[in-house]
């Protein structure tokens, strides 16, 4: 009878250990603060993923990249510092001209569901896996809260509006396409968009959503904003180490999966909510919105898909998802060859 129980808690304790040993955890760094919105949805993320995986994976979430530079997250995921990268592509063009289209397609999408649809029910995913498995990566899911909003100083009701028109750009495709359509970006530093509009430097900036460009104060210093969005709508990203993914067993993956495309739905269903919220209280103090007709967006994004095709000289990669969003947005009607 000793000899049975002994046994048992033997091979009771052999159950446990092995259970512990097939525990995954997962280091990740994000760009967003935990005060941040988005920092609360990626908190929710980790929640969800560890209470369906009933703790067989646990996260360890780096917020506000205090691992490594936001820019350098995706290496610090290749090279085992972390096991997955929480920023997005378009960090990563110096590697390839590709990531920007998985990063911020410009002139492209008119909402975040249908730049998810591209991912899901295009041969979006495919066509970007490639990308991310060639540099020892696997792509996870996408997150992204939607169009983002000028601030300006003068009137943008229109594509004649952006004739000399100063703004703070970030650097690389947008600077090509409104360079084109005769607006002079300047590429700055976020940090140092308040002082420029103050200052008159600028007469307009590109710095993030309506919501988030109430937050930061831009509209208590000049009084016109485009809503909704046209330009762009940066996909946040969830990617991994492949050879740690590939080492998941399939259940951990599908649950992963599924939470990230749960974060996915609530990032672009939050910022729909705060975005019609800021656009109702700027109207009331005096801020004009700026709605551009279907046939103005139709003449950006025609001034996008130039730039598109010049960004992408000299990249396959880049050359082939080019040729994917473009399939992809003839089907949605939103561009006609």
């Amino acid at each position: 009878m000793k000899l049975k129980t002994l046994l048992t808690a033997t091979a009771a304790a052999a159950l446990l250990a092995g259970a512990a040993s097939a525990q995954t955890h997962l280091r990740i760094q994000t760009h967003y603060a935990t005060e941040h919105p988005s920092g609360k949805l990626a908190a929710q993320f980790v929640d969800d993923v560890q209470t369906m995986s009933g703790g067989e994976i646990t996260i360890e979430m780096f917020y506000s990249s205090s691992v490594v530079a936001t820019v350098e997250t995706f290496d610090a995921a290749v090279n085992g510092i972390l096991d997955c990268d929480m920023t997005g592509g378009a960090y990563q063009t110096g590697k390839n001209p590709a990531f920007q289209f998985v990063g911020d397609i410009m002139g492209g999408y008119d909402t975040p569901w249908q730049q998810l649809s591209w991912l899901y029910y295009g041969d979006g995913y495919e066509a970007a896996q490639k990308l991310y498995n060639a540099e020892g990566m696997q792509l996870v899911g996408w997150w992204l809260y939607g169009q983002e909003s000028f601030a300006s100083s003068r009137p943008i009701a229109g594509p004649e509006d952006l004739k000399g028109w100063k703004f703070r750009s970030p650097p690389g495709l947008e600077t090509e396409i409104f360079t084109e359509m005769g607006a002079t970006p300047i590429v700055m530093d976020f940090t140092e968009i308040f002082t420029a509009l103050e200052t008159g430097i600028i007469d307009g900036a590109d710095a993030s959503g309506l919501a988030n460009n109430v937050g930061l104060g831009l509209y208590d210093i000049v009084k016109h904003a485009n809503y909704p969005g046209f330009h762009s709508m940066p996909s946040d990203h969830l990617a991994c180490n492949k050879a740690v993914w590939d080492g998941m067993s399939e259940q951990e993956r599908r649950i992963m999966d599924t939470a990230m495309q749960k974060l996915s739905m609530h990032t672009a269903l939050s910022n729909e909510k705060k975005n019609a919220e800021a656009a109702a209280m700027l109207k009331t103090q005096g801020v004009t919105l700026y709605d551009w007709s279907d046939a103005d967006k139709a003449d950006f994004r025609a001034a996008a898909q130039r730039a598109w095709d010049k960004f992408a000289e000299g990249s396959p990669e880049a050359v082939a998802l080019v040729a994917s969003h473009r399939s992809y947005l003839k089907q949605l009607g939103l561009i006609s060859e």
